[in-house]
């Protein structure tokens, strides 16, 4: 697009300047998602818990509080009313049952079902078991060590160690801190979650490869630029297309969050914030790493070949 000429072809931004200040920013940010993590832990949905989830919507404005009250002589524990939208007709209850199997969960909806009467339009009951919430958690966890592991391998094979090392911490840095928000802020930590996960490590790397081919590609351009210099000029090169790629995915993650409803929340929250964190650590995370290391010193020992000749 002509909009963004401007971005390749003038544009000479310092990123490594904000080397140290992102660096802090980082480390920061790592150390708070630790401390979530133990002080919090997750909003594990149903998927993972156990229990039973019921979205409701009322023909009229709802009270939150009548709506608990009749609830109160329901045999379950822990259950939890949450409204839903702007409207103030949609309401979730949320239980958890993991003392009680399919049948006994199946009695409990009946019966909420029969103490708030027939009025009510039910538009999602799930139904999870102890036993297949707690299947699902390990599920789910060797489904993303897996991908994590494939996708670790995979750049360690594409580059030389320092590039593997460098997009490999920022893999991790963009994973722990998601996950660390989604602590802080109570999302549901659900199989879908996990999916947006998958998706997040997915994009991240795929920003650090193209990063990281044009980095490549100058340091043989270029031999006599200065390695700061080269970092930037390789990062602004691909400035346009970075733009491009992250706004129109962050304006369709953007929609499922605002009009995707609750069931969506917090995957298309993973994906918006995903987008931006993953586009911050290609620059301030990946690309200010490699400048730790002499990287045309390790490209020439890499084509020396067997008889001591530089190809």
């Amino acid at each position: 697009m002509k909009i963004f000429n401007w971005v390749t072809k003038d544009t000479n931004i310092n990123f490594m300047k904000a080397a140290k200040p992102t660096f802090f920013i980082s480390t920061l940010l790592l150390i708070l998602s630790f401390v979530s993590f133990a002080v919090k832990g997750f909003n594990y949905g149903i998927d993972f818990s156990g229990g039973i989830l019921i979205e409701v919507e009322s023909p009229t404005i709802v009270d939150m509080e009548n709506i608990r009250k009749q609830l109160t002589g329901v045999k379950l524990d822990d259950i939890n009313l949450q409204t839903l939208g702007d409207s103030g007709k949609e309401f979730m209850i949320r239980a958890q049952a993991e003392s009680l199997d399919e049948k006994a969960q199946m009695a409990a909806v009946r019966e909420i079902k029969s103490v708030l009467g027939s009025d009510y339009e039910y538009k999602r009951v799930e139904l999870v078991g102890p036993q297949v919430g707690s299947e699902l958690k390990k599920a789910g966890l060797m489904a993303s060590v897996g991908a994590i592991l494939a996708i670790s391998l995979y750049i360690w094979i594409r580059f030389e160690w320092q590039f593997a090392l460098g997009a490999m911490i920022g893999l991790f840095h963009d994973l722990i801190i998601t996950a660390g928000l989604l602590s802080f802020f109570g999302l549901d930590f659900s199989l879908t979650t996990v999916a947006a996960l998958l998706t997040l490590a997915g994009y991240s790397v795929n920003d650090t490869v193209v990063t990281y081919d044009r980095i490549r590609e100058n340091l043989q351009k270029f031999r006599r630029m200065p390695q700061t210099d080269l970092l930037n000029k390789s990062i602004n090169d691909i400035l346009s297309r970075t733009i491009l790629t992250g706004l129109t995915t962050l304006f369709a993650a953007a929609a499922l969050f605002i009009w995707g409803g609750e069931a969506l929340r917090s995957f298309s929250f993973t994906i918006v914030w995903g987008i931006i964190i993953g586009t911050y650590s290609s620059v301030y995370v990946c690309g200010t790493f490699l400048n730790l290391f002499d990287l045309r010193a390790a490209q020439d020992e890499k084509n020396i070949n067997p008889f001591g000749n530089v190809e």
